[in-house]
């Protein structure tokens, strides 16, 4: 009996001193976090869910291969920052849907990026799934999966889903710029269909059947809401922002849509664009707009005058418009408040939204920069991983698993 309590005392103490050690913790300094938010940039697999690379080189080839001069992705700057699965994005401009040529240009895109592996495949792979990825990951290869920007290559033919998923194209964003066949565009205000057309619900259905993701990114809420009500697997914004942040802005999502794309099991990958990030970088850069073209008219001077491009470029620098780092990390935790961090993912549009990018998030090296700031704001290890690619990963397997369904039954 006498053995038996001493025993107890000691297991007593040994509680007591774990939970004092526990409380006593203390909290790791800035240069602690900077250090993790790097080493876990290398250690966990990131995704991203929209780079636009293949319009970028299409306009100005160069060798991604090595650090480019241009642009804001390029395998060096990648590797700094644990970029691991960028989906290349397809992007078709709205005015073909008008003069043609949109399945063409949507092949000649894919057969780059094929081209850019070909051409260094110790250092570049196509992926065209999960396992791919991962694979790909364990090489030290950095994936290219690819999304199509804009469904217009459909060119109403259901078949030329096939071909483009037979091509490697693992999710479509249904819409630009314009209303297309598909469906009404958030940018545009004529509302053709008022959501989705007809043939619209057919190319939902066919990509739930062919295991291609629905990227609901651009289109209008109308649309947004009718492809919740369709579509048997989750779906993606795979380059939108927070609306809370800029009211009366339709391209973002608003809290509403957000716990809808949640119920329906989806995730928001969060742009960096700082118009997609603040409204009041918006108005910063109008206003710097308006004083640079009256100090123009002033002295007489067009755009192109050199004079009036150093002036310019001054008064920018003295006035910065651009949004931080900080602000983007300020939409994960609206989305983790509203829905719960498996709702939440990157999604930064890199080599989309010009020089508009935020301090702190210029290019492909900075995602330790976010993941610094969301463990500063105490984001658990596990939640971290979530945001880098197991909340895309759940999406695109569950995708994956109703389309083998479908095609099964």
């Amino acid at each position: 009996m006498f053995k038996q309590g001493i025993l107890y005392l000691l297991i007593i103490s040994a509680l007591l001193s774990c939970q004092t050690e526990k409380e006593t913790e203390m909290p790791k300094t800035d240069e602690e976090l900077r250090t993790l938010a790097n080493e876990l940039a290398q250690k966990y697999i990131i995704t991203d869910g929209h780079i636009d690379i293949p319009y970028r080189l299409k306009n100005r080839m160069e060798d991604i291969s090595v650090r480019t001069e241009n642009g804001d992705f390029d395998y060096v700057r990648a590797k700094e920052g644990g970029l691991d699965a960028p989906f290349m994005s397809i992007y078709i401009p709205s005015a073909l849907q008008a003069t043609g040529g949109s399945k063409a240009l949507a092949d000649s895109l894919i057969d780059m990026v094929e081209g850019i592996v070909s051409k260094d495949p110790d250092k570049f792979a196509l992926a065209y799934s999960p396992a791919d990825v991962k694979s790909n990951f364990e090489n030290g290869l950095i994936s290219l999966p690819m999304g199509m920007e804009n469904g217009s290559p459909v060119e109403s033919n259901l078949e030329n889903l096939q071909h483009f998923y037979n091509r490697g194209i693992r999710y479509i964003t249904l819409t630009h710029a314009l209303d297309n066949e598909i469906c009404d565009s958030s940018y545009d205000t004529t509302r053709t269909w008022n959501g989705l057309s007809d043939f619209g619900r057919q190319v939902i259905a066919e990509m739930n059947r062919l295991g291609i993701m629905v990227d609901i990114s651009h289109v209008s809420d109308d649309t947004f809401y009718q492809v919740m009500e369709l579509t048997e697997a989750p779906a993606i914004a795979s380059h939108s922002s927070c609306r809370v942040f800029t009211p009366g802005w339709e391209r973002n999502m608003n809290d509403e849509m957000i716990k809808r794309l949640a119920e329906n099991g989806g995730v928001i990958q969060i742009a960096f664009g700082s118009s997609f990030l603040d409204s009041a970088s918006v108005r910063k850069r109008r206003d710097n707009n308006e004083h640079i073209a009256n100090w123009r008219k002033e002295n007489n001077l067009d755009e192109q005058d050199s004079a009036a491009q150093t002036y310019a470029a001054q008064y920018n620098a003295d006035n910065p418009f651009y949004t931080t780092v900080q602000v983007a990390a300020d939409h994960f935790d609206h989305v983790v408040k509203l829905v719960g961090i498996d709702h939440v993912a990157f999604g930064s549009d890199f080599d989309g939204v010009g020089d508009s990018l935020p301090y702190g998030l210029k290019d492909a090296a900075a995602y330790p920069n976010l993941i610094f700031e969301l463990l500063k704001r105490g984001y658990a290890e596990e939640d971290i991983e979530k945001v880098c690619y197991l909340n895309v990963f759940r999406v695109w397997s569950k995708v994956e698993e109703v389309a083998a369904a479908k095609q099964g039954s």
